[in-house]
């Protein structure tokens, strides 16, 4: 076994980068989803997880602690990782870390793949410096929260390593693993159909015309999937059991939407996708020198990538700008553009420096993602405050103003209500005819009484009984 640090041109080997960066984000990997960004959105996919086991596991049936009085069941992505959460949750217990550390493993040796793909494709230092930028980028910090972006693209990563290795060895081992990675990435979440992209840039003249027609077959096989899975079984779910689906807008809308606040599009990529002026300076150079040196395959690469993804942010609409890890499936291509132009760079200390400063940059601009701050910790005492005074059946309302965090936290079932409903008379009797039990009032939040039974308070939270 070959314990050799460096690789063929001097540089650490990308293996033990990764593995550095992961120890890095293992920093507060147990912490409960109290971060600001984005907070909302792993707390639905750890009720998921959670309802797995204390309710019902069936993967077709994904329910959130959100029920407005209904099931709870809702049209979502595939529940892989919730699911992956599960399993582990039935040997050790549940533990709402679970999750932040499986995406954590899954991106981490998805980005070895991306890294093994490259390499084989174009060559070790284009893949190298992409991996490095890749690992830097966006995806540092949600590689490690409880959600699927990262996740899914690199199931994605994985898939297509092993549709290169069949169009080279057509073994059926190749094909069932390119088949498996692929529909799971897919699946997982529909942005991973990004990497699509990559498809025609594996092909080349030396690979038999019956392994691509086996590959194309496969993946309209997963699209065909996928189609199915988002397009009609969520709108069922959605329609059967009451839940909103979100399946985002008509193009003209989006186009409509994006276009109306394009500081904030534009954000996306000039910082979101980095977090730092430096890399986006680097790939407006990089996609310069494409120009210049008349790359244009690579060129292609990126027109192509962007046309899909631009229709993408159509489809999304406002929500691309409004959710900063939108652009996470754009990153790659960026990263692999970005690699194609600092392997051409022959003084390595110059090379070396430009990454350094892209990282240091990077993740001082991340690093606060990886703490919990201490203004928001009093919202772990909600479950204990719960269970002394609400069963564990009753509903309860909260006033989250449209993020689940606290109903998640407080271990019970219900209803997320905007400050405005809870002077809404109407909007509280509908919750009470619906089975609402209990009010949860965020003093933080909203400061008034109401005019019902006040069972508990303290200097965070005042609990209202609003039954007969």
């Amino acid at each position: 076994m070959n314990f050799n640090y460096k690789n063929e041109f001097g540089y650490i080997r990308i293996e033990y980068i990764i593995g550095v960066f992961f120890l890095i984000r293992l920093i507060g990997i147990t912490s409960a989803p109290l971060e600001v960004a984005h907070n909302w959105r792993q707390v639905t996919g750890l009720m998921v997880a959670r309802n797995f086991f204390e309710i019902d596991p069936s993967l077709w049936f994904p329910r959130v602690d959100e029920t407005n009085g209904v099931s709870g069941i809702i049209g979502m992505e595939f529940p892989l990782l919730n699911y992956l959460h599960y399993l582990i949750s039935l040997i050790f217990d549940y533990h709402h870390w679970y999750g932040r550390l499986i995406n954590l493993l899954v991106s981490s040796l998805g980005i070895y793949f991306f890294f093994k793909l490259i390499k084989e494709r174009l060559n070790e230092k284009t893949a190298y410096y992409s991996s490095l930028f890749l690992l830097g980028s966006i995806w540092f910090i949600y590689s490690r929260k409880m959600m699927p972006d990262t996740f899914s693209m690199s199931l994605g990563f994985v898939g297509l390593y092993y549709a290169w290795k069949y169009l080279y060895e057509a073994t059926l081992k190749n094909y069932c693993l390119f088949f498996l990675f692929i529909s799971l990435a897919f699946l997982s979440k529909i942005s991973a159909v990004m990497c699509i992209i990559g498809f025609p840039f594996l092909i080349n003249n030396f690979q038999l015309n019956k392994s691509r027609i086996h590959l194309i077959l496969g993946l309209c096989i997963s699209l065909l999937i996928t189609y199915l899975w988002y397009f009609l079984w969520n709108p069922h779910l959605a329609e059967t059991y009451g839940s909103w689906y979100n399946s985002g807008t008509t193009i003209v809308n989006g186009i409509s939407e994006l276009s109306l606040n394009l500081p904030e599009t534009f954000k996306r990529f000039y910082f979101g996708s980095f977090h730092s002026f430096i890399a986006f300076s680097v790939l407006v150079f990089s996609i310069g020198f494409c120009f210049f040196k008349k790359q244009y395959k690579m060129l292609l690469f990126l027109l192509s990538a962007s046309l899909l993804f631009v229709l993408y942010m159509a489809k999304s609409g406002a929500i691309f700008y409004i959710h900063g890890y939108y652009i996470i499936p754009i990153v790659p291509v960026f990263a692999i553009l970005i690699g194609n132009f600092m392997a051409t760079i022959k003084n390595k200390y110059i090379a070396l420096s430009i990454v350094v400063l892209f990282l240091v940059e990077s993740i001082a601009n991340q690093q606060h993602d990886l703490f919990t701050k201490d203004s928001e910790k009093y919202k772990l005492e909600l479950e204990s405050i719960a269970s002394k005074l609400v069963d564990k059946n009753d509903l309860v309302a909260i006033n989250g103003n449209g993020n689940p965090q606290e109903l998640y936290l407080s271990h019970r079932k219900g209803f997320v209500l905007n400050n405005e409903d809870l002077k809404n008379e109407l909007k509280l009797k509908s919750i009470k005819s619906k089975g609402c039990k209990y009010i949860i009032v965020n003093k933080h939040q909203f400061k008034d009484n109401l005019n019902y039974k006040k069972i508990f308070k303290n200097e965070h939270y005042v609990i209202y009984e609003i039954e007969d």
